[in-house]
């Protein structure tokens, strides 16, 4: 009897343990999925020169490389114009010639989908409108957008897009033009979809192989004990 006492015991302990583990792996899993990829996508780490006046704007852009020709780089700016009810701060591509971008390499695993998301803008109006905005992931271009034209007052709009990571590091390529005014961007975000949970099922499976290896002792130990 003690021998079958014990026996039960440690399959409790080592159920248990695979259980919790389980539980860890979940909760892991879950909290994975609201990992934020970009760094500085919302544009507050760098101050305005000068709050009160909008038109001195500050032409650092921490955590992102800026390319294109240095002209119209120079028209990526951070700006006191944020996206509604997000912080203080957003992103000015002021280019008017050819488009200028942002660029910064993301953390990613092979074969995982993400989704990006951004706010993007514009105080072009009807009476005149030449602007181009384009999103790249690992030199693909996966966004292609000409001529938009923001409803007044309400100047953001936010996309969404899914890829398929193929590296381990991706890189993110954001900007354009606007010929006749500027283009808005903030909230630039990328998180994953969803996370494998192999660890999980393997918990799972291997609990269940332990109980038959345990049910198969205790019978033999029963047959022992009643001889």
């Amino acid at each position: 009897m003690k021998l079958t006492k014990k026996i039960s015991v440690i399959a409790f302990s080592i159920t248990t343990t695979l259980i919790t583990t389980a539980v860890i792996n979940n909760t892991c899993n879950t909290a994975a999925q609201a990992v934020e990829l970009v760094k500085n996508g919302s544009f507050e780490l760098d101050p305005l020169v000068d709050p009160s006046n909008p038109n001195v704007t500050n032409p650092n852009v921490t955590d992102w490389i800026k390319s294109g020709d240095p002209i119209d780089t120079s028209g990526i700016r951070i700006n006191n114009f944020p996206q509604h009810d997000s912080g203080n701060q957003g992103l000015s591509i002021g280019s008017f010639v050819n488009p200028a971008y942002i660029s910064q390499n993301l953390a990613t695993n092979i074969g995982s989908n993400y989704n990006l998301s951004f706010f993007l803008g514009t105080d072009e109006d009807s009476s005149q409108v030449n602007n181009i905005f384009q999103a790249f992931v690992d030199g693909n271009k996966v966004f292609d957008k000409i001529n938009t034209i923001n409803v007044a007052g309400s100047p953001f709009t936010q996309y969404n897009l899914d890829f398929l990571a193929t590296k381990s590091s991706t890189e993110l390529k954001l900007g354009g033009k606007a010929s006749y005014g500027f283009l808005y961007l903030d909230n630039v975000s990328v998180k994953p979809l969803s996370v494998p949970e192999s660890s999980t099922n393997g918990g799972i499976a291997i609990t269940g192989l332990l109980g038959i290896w345990l049910n198969k002792k205790r019978l033999a130990s029963n047959i022992k004990l009643n001889k």
